[in-house]
């Protein structure tokens, strides 16, 4: 995870440096089915089909485009409640969690996109998204349960212990932009449906003594997950919000743990 951190701010940082370096005019490279667009908003690798057969110095509508997009990389805090109640059930004591280090990363890879006119576009994405609960007491969370277990750690005064899912993330946006200012960034506000597949859970763990145990399962955590995201920005910046409908846990998984889900909140960069 913190070498996929260090490429993603890579990535950004190059595309900071893009920004600042980039004229009103959007600089294209082509390489056959490959383009690689640099602009004021950013750095857009397309692989695949590209924009229609109109030309963008026509300003002609709608434009298409399909391949590689890597945009909206996601850090940001994970919340898990029921209902109002943001603390760990009393039944499940061992989901008692670190505020500040149970958080959400992701970015999209993939994405399919119509752009109607210069302010708006709906785009279907696809991209990962993990999710990162720090347990606060050593506990190891039981892989092949039929229902959610955690069994005392073998292991005391665990120096970290962290429960984790990843998703692979399928976003429709619905993308309003504003025009340019005198900077030359945009506002933009995205909003629309977003679903999840799983892909696997994982507990990692690390003693006092510096040992490192992982194990990967699906822990019980629903296959398939649904909900809504909202992302404010300015330039290639802002914030994101995504709350998911259907429970964390499959259904019958953790009985006395209907209606415990997961809201997120963070940064965001690349619009």
């Amino acid at each position: 995870m913190k070498q996929l951190i260090l490429i993603a701010c890579t990535v950004f940082s190059f595309a900071q440096l893009a920004q600042a370096q980039a004229t009103d005019s959007t600089v294209v490279k082509k390489e056959k089915n490959a383009q690689v667009e640099i602009s004021k908003e950013g750095v857009n690798i397309h692989i695949g089909k590209t924009d229609s057969t109109k030309k963008d110095n026509k300003g002609s509508f709608p434009k298409v485009s399909f391949g590689l997009n890597i945009e909206h990389f996601d850090i940001g805090l994970s919340k898990y409640h029921n209902g109002s109640d943001f603390g760990f059930p009393s039944s499940y004591d061992f989901l008692e969690n670190n505020n500040w280090k149970t958080h959400t990363v992701g970015f999209d890879l993939l994405q399919f996109g119509v752009r109607f006119n210069p302010n708006f576009k709906i785009a279907l994405a696809g991209g990962i998204d993990w999710n990162h609960i720090r347990l606060e007491r050593d506990v190891t969370i039981r892989p092949d349960a039929a229902v959610l277990t955690a069994d005392p750690s073998s292991e005391t005064n665990l120096e970290k212990n962290r429960f984790s899912s990843r998703y692979l993330r399928v976003p429709l946006y619905f993308e309003y932009r504003s025009k340019q200012d005198k900077h030359k960034n945009r506002f933009s506000f995205v909003a629309g449906p977003e679903v999840g597949f799983l892909i696997d859970g994982k507990v990692k763990q690390k003693t006092d003594g510096g040992e490192k145990i992982k194990v990967k399962d699906d822990y019980n955590f629903t296959q398939f997950r649904y909900g809504a995201n909202v992302r404010l920005g300015y330039g290639g910046t802002g914030l994101f919000f995504k709350y998911y409908f259907n429970d964390v846990f499959a259904d019958n998984t953790a009985p006395g743990l209907e209606g415990y889900k997961n809201l997120s909140f963070g940064l965001t960069f690349g619009f």
